[in-house]
């Protein structure tokens, strides 16, 4: 079974655009990124209970390798072929290595570092705009999805949508100008349950303030908030994602 016939199976498209949720007009920079985004979610580590995992992240090293050779994403974009006999799909690869290859590991400094540049940025601002129109206004699902930001972020993020809702960049979502008290309510009691919950994990780990115990923290804090921190861990090692390290290729075969 050939590469497009395996993403049909296994991702429902055998577009390899809509495969990483990105277009034909991407530029390299976006296709990693969004890569590793769909990657992180289907790798074997993170997904252990999903039983073709592993052959997903096998099926996304292929794409990402046929959507990084100019020469294999032109022929691809003109006649939407893959060459199943280049060296690039036909050499047994160790398709883990080649992923961290392409995204080493960050540290937490990195990622405090990355918090004080972010917030009140631009891109924050960005980022929040597009989360609020594609939730179209429901602060539950905004607050979580929401980089680098917790219960006493949202007055701060509140601003920024109102404010583009009062310049008419966005449109007046109900669940937004109208959401009740209750639902306010209840979303600070789960914040507060959160971060009791955590400090309480801190005290029973005999964890101190050092970046190791933060590490293990992150961890321990995972699956409560997983959809958060795997959003902001894709999007901080993509960024700091050695850019100019590419994998070694073999001599392409010819067609």
């Amino acid at each position: 079974m050939g590469l497009l016939e395996r993403c049909r199976e296994l991702f429902n498209t055998s577009n390899l655009y809509e495969v990483l949720g990105t277009n034909k007009d991407a530029s390299e920079a976006d296709i990693r990124k969004n890569y590793y985004k769909v990657s992180l979610k289907v790798h074997p580590d993170r997904a252990p209970d999903d039983p073709q995992a592993t052959e997903k992240f096998q099926v996304l090293g292929k794409l990402y390798a046929v959507l990084s050779d100019k020469e294999q994403r032109a022929v691809y974009d003109e006649q939407g072929l893959v060459d199943e006999e280049s060296d690039v799909l036909s050499q047994d690869r160790c398709w883990e290595e080649y992923w961290r290859l392409l995204f080493p590991k960050i540290t937490v400094q990195d990622i405090l570092e990355f918090e004080k540049k972010y917030k009140g940025s631009d891109e924050e601002r960005e980022d929040v705009i597009r989360l609020y129109v594609q939730h179209e206004g429901d602060m539950d699902a905004i607050t979580a999805s929401a980089l680098c930001s917790s219960q006493e972020d949202e007055p701060r993020l509140c601003r920024i949508i109102q404010a583009a809702i009062k310049s008419g960049e966005v449109e007046a979502f109900r669940a937004f100008t109208k959401e009740s008290q209750a639902k306010k309510r209840a979303r600070r009691k789960r914040a507060d349950r959160e971060r009791e919950e955590a400090e309480e994990m801190q005290k029973e780990m005999g964890l101190g303030e050092d970046e190791e115990s933060l590490v293990m923290m992150l961890k321990k804090n995972q699956q409560s908030r997983e959809r958060n921190f795997n959003s902001l861990l894709s999007d901080l090692e993509a960024k700091y994602s050695q850019k100019g390290t590419k994998p070694q290729k073999g001599k392409r075969a010819k067609k």
